[in-house]
């Protein structure tokens, strides 16, 4: 890794970890202590597991947390002023509806709100880590320190798909580059070439069971429908893709929401989709008899999936 601005440091260096939900911020924070690398957690009250404290009770001399809500962006910046933080990563999803719905903007955080364009996340994320490098604090990549979990190009289960799934790879992914351009979200559903679900604010997994309520609206008795009843996930990073912040990612629960869907194939871009537990995702994967592979950015421009 990198000296300056990079992963590595001093051992008396302070990484400043803005930690939203699920296990990504805990999987960081044990990856930059094993390198030997204190933090500072600034965790957000309406997102952060509370397990965050029993972490930090566990580590006293090389983990602090602070409980900040959403939209004390001025408390933040304090914060890791105070505690000498001069580096951070962002960890672990804000739900999109939070972002827009829930939070209570503090000064500063209002007059960026104001000033935006766009009210997308990664202009809202963005013009936040401009603010924090105004102040002398560099937001770096979120996958700094986890790179060997980042989806690798191929197969990565038992069963490779089939030729139907393929087609369907093939197509999701053009429909999904086109969304992820216009920020709705980065997930598709597809079945027999006809895209069954779109995600936007709700989130993968939401996505992926929403299509599977779609497919059983559809057929009520059981009966045999016009789709063949199979569904294919089809996940991808942004063209433009920030790695400091929404960085892709998948894990068990995504296996278990398609085990609910009726879905039996899954695409993820590789090299920058973060396969969390790797080893439980596919053992479940095999379980279930779906089909996980990774696929290249250039299959996108010619329609392979591989």
């Amino acid at each position: 890794m990198p000296g300056e601005g990079g992963a590595s440091g001093s051992a008396t260096s302070w990484l400043g970890l803005i930690a939203g939900n699920g296990r990504f911020p805990f999987l960081l924070l044990d990856a930059a202590r094993a390198q030997g690398l204190r933090v500072v957690v600034a965790a957000i009250k309406e997102e952060t597991d509370a397990e965050m404290n029993e972490r930090a009770a566990r580590d006293p001399e090389g983990v602090r947390v602070h409980w900040l809500s959403l939209g004390e962006l001025s408390r933040l910046i304090e914060m890791f002023r105070r505690e000498g933080v001069t580096r951070a990563v962002m960890a672990g999803q804000v739900k999109h509806k939070q972002i827009f719905s829930s939070i209570r903007p503090d000064w500063r955080l209002a007059k960026l709100l104001l000033n935006l364009r766009t009210r997308n996340t990664d202009m809202l994320l963005g013009a936040v880590a401009k603010v924090l490098e105004d102040e002398g604090i560099t937001l770096m990549s979120s996958t700094a320190f986890l790179e060997p979990m980042l989806a690798r190009v191929g197969v990565l289960t038992r069963r490779a798909p089939d030729e139907t799934e393929l087609g369907d790879i093939a197509y999701g992914l053009k429909v999904a580059r086109g969304i992820a351009g216009f920020d709705l979200g980065q997930t598709v559903v597809i079945a027999a070439g006809a895209c069954v679900a779109v995600e936007a604010m709700e989130g993968t997994d939401a996505t992926i069971a929403r299509a599977g309520e779609i497919f059983r609206g559809m057929d009520p008795g059981g009966e045999a429908s016009t789709l063949m009843r199979r569904l294919t996930v089809v996940k991808v990073a942004k063209p433009n893709q920030d790695m400091r912040f929404d960085v892709p990612v998948v894990g068990v629960p995504t296996i278990e929401a398609m085990v609910a869907a009726g879905a039996t194939c899954l695409c993820v871009e590789a090299g920058r989709t973060l396969v969390f537990d790797r080893e439980a995702v596919v053992a479940a994967a095999d379980a279930a008899g779906i089909a996980m592979i990774g696929s290249s950015a250039e299959s996108y421009a010619d329609g392979e999936s591989q």
